[in-house]
Parts: structure tokens; sequence; C-alpha cells
């Protein structure tokens, strides 16, 4: 058997339940967890942790070969080891000697599940005992008492002609259960390197690195786990959406609605991509159509209740020859589920219904209706398909 193993905590200081927080419009932890899930290799995967937080957002993730183990208080303290709690699994459980064992950490997010694949490959046709993964470092080091480590500093070497050096860069460590239980380390016997692309050497522990990573993650690797360049049309609900959900009304007992600039230059800025846009909405109002009007979209349906969104959007696919696949989709409430459910892409703002949250594989956003989640979302297309 091949295990997986994800240590996740509640704890950390610089970034509060950073395993959880949303990363490219998904829980950090979902990246490292659907390469696992995907993995041929991978027969279960044990998230290790002490938060029923971070349980309930796992449950919501729906993965199949997902279980959790509950780690034990000292074992998710500031000054444990992540052995600890890799030993601790295995003292606890019936695990088979000769069972593979991966450690993976969520703060490197770039992990693919052929990264994985390709991994036992080599450990095997190397007769390896474990394994690490490394990037690639083209940088000269140097040690505390002016010694280059890496190059002779006198025949300095040009970039395309140096051989660089490897780093660890967290990704994953493979070994057996037999090899961590004699060494009492994620890393025994041969030690075989497998490596990954340079993008992939940071690891998020600070603010900073949070940053840098997403823009990584959008330039190398979102686009090729989920294909953006699929949508062709791209739908938003109104209430709670491109609005706060707020009714407000004036002495004269006219409806207000409260709408979002930067979430209108989001038609813009997809219109120019060549995707087309549109509004639906279950209600009928003026104040919609004028903002419709004011943002150029190519569709426009009110009154949807009458027959369903799902129905009047499927109608629109069928005028410009496509399918729900190349829809994208962001709404926040239950009569927004069935279409949520069945378009290419989905999208939520992040004070929508639990029951719309809970549908898998949509992406939560960190904006909430009327203050930007649209254009969250566009963004998110955008960045992946430049």
């Amino acid at each position: 058997m091949k295990i997986a193993f994800v240590p996740v905590r509640c704890g950390s200081k610089s970034i509060p339940f950073k395993n959880i927080k949303l990363f490219c419009g998904k829980p950090l932890l979902y990246w490292s967890v659907l390469a696992l899930e995907n993995s041929k290799n991978i027969d279960k995967i044990i998230i290790a942790t002490d938060c029923e937080k971070i349980k309930q957002e796992v449950a919501k993730l729906n993965f199949k070969k997902v279980e959790i183990f509950d780690r034990s208080i000292e074992n998710a303290s500031d000054t444990a080891s992540t052995e600890s709690v890799l030993l601790e699994y295995i003292n606890k459980t019936n695990l088979s000697d000769n069972d593979f064992f991966v450690l993976v950490q969520v703060t490197s997010p770039f992990l693919k599940s052929n990264d994985i694949d390709k991994a036992f490959e080599l450990i095997t046709s190397k007769d390896g005992d474990s394994l690490l993964s490394c990037v690639r470092v083209k940088r000269f080091f140097w040690s505390d008492n002016g010694s280059a480590i890496n190059y002779d500093p006198i025949y300095r070497p040009r970039r395309q002609d140096f051989k660089g050096t490897l780093m660890e860069n967290g990704a994953f460590y493979i070994n057996t259960v037999k090899g961590i239980k004699s060494s009492q380390n994620r890393l025994s016997g041969k030690i075989i390197t497998y490596e990954m692309p340079e993008h992939t050497s940071i690891e998020i522990d600070e603010p900073l690195d949070w940053d840098q990573a997403e823009n990584l993650f959008y330039r190398y690797d979102l686009s090729k786990q989920i294909d953006f360049n699929k949508i062709k049309l791209f739908m938003s609900d109104v209430d709670g959406t491109l609005t706060d959900a707020g009714m407000y009304y004036d002495q004269s007992g006219n409806e207000l609605k409260r709408f979002n600039t930067h979430d209108g230059k989001a038609f813009e800025l997809l219109r120019l991509k060549g995707i087309k846009t549109g509004i639906i909405t279950s209600e009928n109002t003026e104040i919609v159509s004028k903002r419709a009007n004011k943002l150029k979209v190519d569709f426009l349906i009110q009154g949807a209740a009458n027959r369903g969104k799902l129905d009047a959007i499927k109608e629109i696919c069928g005028k410009e020859n496509i399918s729900l696949e190349n829809v994208a989709y962001i709404g926040d409430d239950i009569n927004c589920k069935d279409l949520l459910e069945n378009v290419g892409i989905s999208a939520c703002p992040s004070n929508s219904m639990d029951e719309i949250k809970n549908i898998p594989g949509i992406f939560h956003l960190k904006k909430s209706g009327g203050d930007g989640a649209v254009r969250e979302f566009a963004n998110i297309i955008l960045k992946a398909i430049s």
C-alpha cells in the first residue's frame, strides 16, 4: 500500500489558519491533496490535524481517498517536529513495514500527480530506499568564512554552463514504514532526489511568500490543472453577487442597489479577451437593465425564476453553439445552485450560503458580493489564460 500523509495544524503565527486560507480560489491544502487524489500510485490520503475547522473544510472537498487522523496536542505544538506526528500515526496504526509512506507539505502547493507517479518510477528504477523533491538552483553560495560552496570564483561559470545546486523544496518525501521506524526520520538508506521546476522552490511561511506563490501558481500551474481556455461565456448573478445583497429604498419607496465599479471593469476585461458576458437574475427591475446597458454585456436575463437559471443559460448555449462546459458562472444563493453545479467553472462570493459553498469544485472567493467578488473571479480566469 502507498499512503500519503499530510500534516496540517491550527497553529500558524505568521499566517493564521494558513492551511485552509484561500489560495487561487481554493483552500491552500486543496492543491496538494488534489495531486494525491489524482495520483495512480496513492491508495490512501491521511490528513493529520488537531483542528475542527480544518476537518470541516477537508470534508467539503469530497475527496474519495481522504481520511482524518487526530494528531495529539503535543505533536501539534510549535516545537513539535514533523517526524513526531508521522511516527505517532505509524505507531497507532497497523501498517506493513513494506508500505510506502509519502509525506506531503501543503505549504508547497505546486505538487502534481505526475510528480508523485514519476517519483515512484524513479525510486524503483534506481533501487532507492527513500526520496525527496528538490529544485535546481543556479545561484552562487558562500559560507560564513568567505569560501565559495558550489563554484570556483576564479573561474566564474556562465549561467548556461553552470550545473547549479539541488535544494529541498519541501513538497514531498517518500520512504517505507520500515525505513521511517529504523531511522526515526522521513529519509533513510539510499536517498534519491527528484527534481521539480525551479519556480516550485518557494515554501509558504510568511505573507510575502503567499503573494509570490500565488503569482507563480497563476502563471505556471492553474491553467494546466483547470482548462480556463474553454470558457466562452461569463455569467453573473445580481443580488448578493454584483450587489451586497442589501435592499435599499429612498423616501419615495424606490428600490436602490449598490454595485461595485471594480466588478464593472471585469466585464470589459473579459470582453477584450474574446469572452462574452452576461447578467442573470430572478427579478425584473429597471435598475439591472440600466446597469447591464452601462456594462455592455452581451446577454441580460431577467425574471429567470419562472423557468430557472439553468434552463435560461442552456438556451443561450444553444444559440451560441457552445455547451455548459464553456460557461463560467458566479452566484451566491440556492436559486443559483443548479447552474453552479453544471457549468464548466463556478465561483461564489465569501458571503454565499453554505449550501453553495459546499458545491464540489466551486471556487471560493475572498471578496463578498458587491465588494469585488466578480472582479476576483474574472481575474482568476484572465490570469490563467494570459
